[in-house]
């Protein structure tokens, strides 16, 4: 299923507060942007116990339970875990992935609150989750009479969102500057083939491991680290800026002249991610017209083109990743600034 609107962590609670109470929800994203940590969260908010039903390790019988002969009656008794007597929020997570078979065997909890004869108490609420088809996770197709049963809410990952929570979360520290500079950095669209990809869980994941190892972690095994848990472009770029926490060593300090761009090749990623924080820096501060530069962003202006004169010397490959148009072949940096660099830098442009 495709969004068409989605919503932020922060602005869940409050759909589930007035919807998950009347009737059932479906909670779609992608791998690793908080669904259920969301889902288990809002139950607790609620005081309400979480039981958990993970769609790929059901059978039919584990939902609707074993007949019973009572009374020379058989009458199906419905597993413990479900068959509660105080409300609680039962979280059906990867339904979509359940074989259809077991995603029938919902049909009733969802719509009806029943199973057999048994009806989940008042002030029970009931939520489902799982990942699209185009996050090449597994998911199957959910029948129409399912579709209809529930509300569908899509979630998506928010960088704001992320970074407050993991302020109060402990985070580490070299996680939570990395996501601030690079916002675009948070999640990356699930590869087609068997490859680690960055998500606000695998950010999490790589804290963790941080927090293990301590700051005098490594370089090797940082790379060992990040390598094994984000987009491996993701993952050089995180290298990149540790090297810049450690060494004092970052974009300002080029900007204000006292230290020139690195030149050891051993230092590449470094200059790669240099040259993408100069690129996002330019795309901030550089506005749309000329005629609206301050005398400050005028000087700006002039130290970045010696700058990309500098880092064209060293690497005209960075130099073009500066200037570069975006995905749609669209320029990011004003035009004004592009002409000027065209005039000025004639082999860098002619390269571009």
């Amino acid at each position: 299923m495709e969004a068409t609107v989605t919503v932020t962590p922060d602005q869940l609670p409050e759909l589930l507060l007035h919807v998950a109470v009347v009737r059932p929800v479906f909670l779609w994203g992608a791998p690793g942007i908080g669904k259920s940590s969301l889902v288990r969260g809002f139950a607790e908010a609620l005081g309400l116990d979480c039981v958990t039903l993970l769609g790929t390790q059901l059978a039919p019988e584990d939902l609707i339970g074993v007949p019973q002969i009572i009374e020379n009656r058989s009458r199906f008794a419905p597993p413990e875990m479900i068959a509660r007597e105080q409300p609680y929020c039962l979280f059906l997570d990867e339904l979509n992935a359940a074989p259809a078979e077991v995603q029938k065997s919902f049909y009733s909890l969802i719509l009806d609150r029943r199973v057999g004869a048994y009806e989940l108490p008042a002030g029970s609420v009931v939520i489902g989750a799982g990942n699209r088809a185009t996050d090449n996770a597994l998911a199957r197709p959910m029948a129409s009479a399912l579709v209809n049963r529930m509300v569908h809410v899509h979630l998506r990952a928010d960088v704001d969102d992320w970074l407050k929570w993991a302020a109060g979360n402990g985070i580490h520290a070299w996680v939570i500057e990395y996501v601030m500079q690079r916002p675009d950095h948070l999640w990356a669209q699930p590869p087609k083939t068997e490859q680690p990809f960055s998500t606000p869980r695998g950010w999490h994941m790589l804290s963790d491991a941080l927090h293990s190892y301590g700051d005098d972690i490594d370089d090797t095994t940082l790379a060992v680290l990040s390598s094994g848990i984000l987009t491996a472009a993701h993952a050089s770029g995180f290298r990149a800026f540790v090297k810049t926490v450690r060494h004092a060593y970052d974009l300002e300090v080029v900007v204000k002249g006292e230290a020139g761009w690195p030149r050891n090749p051993a230092d590449r990623d470094l200059l790669y991610f240099l040259s993408e924080a100069f690129r996002a820096r330019l795309v901030k501060e550089l506005p749309a017209s000329r005629e609206h530069t301050s005398p400050g962003v005028k000087r700006f202006s002039l130290r970045a083109k010696t700058m990309l004169t500098e880092l064209a010397e060293i690497s005209v490959e960075c130099a073009q990743l500066v200037i570069a148009a975006d995905d749609d072949g669209l320029p990011v940096l004003p035009s004004w600034f592009l002409v000027e660099v065209t005039r000025d830098l004639p082999r860098l442009a002619a390269r571009r």
